[in-house]
């Protein structure tokens, strides 16, 4: 790999930066899901192994530079107290003479946690002068934050070009996934590309019909592509003015030898709501009144052929409206099919962004994906193939 990991770099004796992600959502005052702190815990116990002195960096909302009381990260101190078993010292600032005595005082095997690197307005415009000033707390900076690494902040790329620098252990696992998966893949590959629309998704689309051999469209997005070769979706979320671009995907794809894979078979309703009355028919037979929520068993009896004769899978989004029953059958279905695949030894399949984990995690199926991404943008804009500063400054 073009970048250092944990087993490349000293860390005994030495003060070790760690920029983790641990904006994590909040109930109540108590912190409503684990996930991402507990994806820390390997890197910290490593360094700590390894002899030196963990400093979290993280940010936590949007407070725009400015200090926000309810966005402090001594909100999160005690669960990443408990997730990682260890005490945890907190610092109401992450520069200057109250960080530096936090981690002066921090006796070994225990974790400083340095206050939300977005209370100063430096840290999102990657001011010089705020990085130097963190980098002064620190012999060595590690990154293990890759849902951060698309934007280069101080805390990110800044502090990776002043201190020795490698990647945490969740970092490195995002990288050599995301290689296996698009870098050097095993062929055939199969990008799942759901959502509801092309707009947002267009450099996503372009980027991959030249990498992958088979792209399968799903969500509001296939119905916009339908409108495309002049199938009628009736009251169908659809772009009808990106028709054009939809066009010009394909074509782009069928020169890359791509095979774009759309709904055969639809699943409509007159309502958009759970327990609507639904119906399952032919894809150019949707009615004027009705929208297309789902695709049919049909189509998931298309993709799981594709799967199967596939070496390497790229998910992100669903087929349907996934949150709402019964329109979440195709998902889930085609979510099983991957798992089963992947499980038995046939298939790595790499799935990234906020509603794919969701919906993975709906079907029962990500437990059994050889890699779960929770980076949703950073996900994505390595997806449509742009570098991402928070990584390059590694490889520096």
């Amino acid at each position: 790999m073009p970048w250092k990991t944990l087993d490349d770099v000293a860390m005994a004796g030495k003060v070790v930066l760690v920029r983790v992600d641990i904006n994590v959502p909040m109930e109540a005052g108590r912190v409503s899901d684990m996930t991402r702190i507990d994806k820390i815990r390997p890197t910290v116990e490593d360094i700590i192994a390894k002899g030196g002195k963990v400093v979290l960096l993280a940010h936590f909302d949007r407070p725009k530079g400015k200090v926000v009381p309810e966005m402090s990260l001594g909100h999160v101190a005690d669960a990443v107290a408990g997730s990682l078993g260890r005490k945890v010292v907190f610092s109401a600032d992450c520069v200057g003479p109250v960080a530096a005595a936090a981690i002066a005082g921090a006796a070994s095997g225990e974790v400083v946690l340095l206050e939300n690197t977005r209370f100063h307005p430096g840290e999102e415009k990657n001011d010089p002068a705020l990085a130097a000033e963190m980098a002064k707390l620190g012999d060595v900076f590690v990154n293990d934050a890759f849902s951060a690494a698309h934007r280069a902040h101080a805390s990110t790329e800044g502090l990776a070009r002043l201190l020795p620098a490698a990647a945490g252990r969740l970092m490195e696992a995002e990288l050599r996934a995301l290689e296996a998966a698009l870098g050097a893949p095993e062929r055939p590959v199969v990008a799942v590309v759901g959502g509801a629309k092309v707009s947002t998704k267009i450099e996503l689309l372009a980027n991959l019909v030249t990498k992958v051999d088979h792209l399968v469209i799903g969500g509001g997005m296939a119905n916009t592509f339908l409108v495309a070769e002049g199938i009628e979706v009736g009251r169908s979320l659809a772009e009808r003015e990106m028709a054009e671009t939809a066009r010009e995907i394909r074509h782009r794809a069928q020169k890359a030898g791509c095979q774009i894979h759309l709904p055969v078979d639809i699943v409509v309703a007159r309502e958009f709501k759970a327990g609507a009355e639904s119906q399952t028919m032919a894809v150019r037979d949707c009615p004027p009144d009705a929208m297309i929520l789902d695709a049919g068993p049909k189509t998931v009896a298309a993709l799981e052929v594709v799967f199967s004769g596939a070496k390497t899978l790229i998910w992100n989004g669903p087929l349907g409206a996934f949150e709402i029953e019964p329109f979440n059958m195709a998902t889930n279905a085609a979510a099983q099919a991957a798992a089963r695949l992947t499980k038995a030894g046939g298939l790595i399949s790499v799935a990234g962004g906020g509603d794919t984990v969701a919906a993975l995690n709906a079907a029962g199926a990500a437990e059994d994906f050889t890699f779960i991404s929770t980076a949703g943008g950073a996900f994505l804009e390595w997806m449509e193939g742009k570098e991402l500063p928070g990584v390059q400054a590694l490889m520096a």
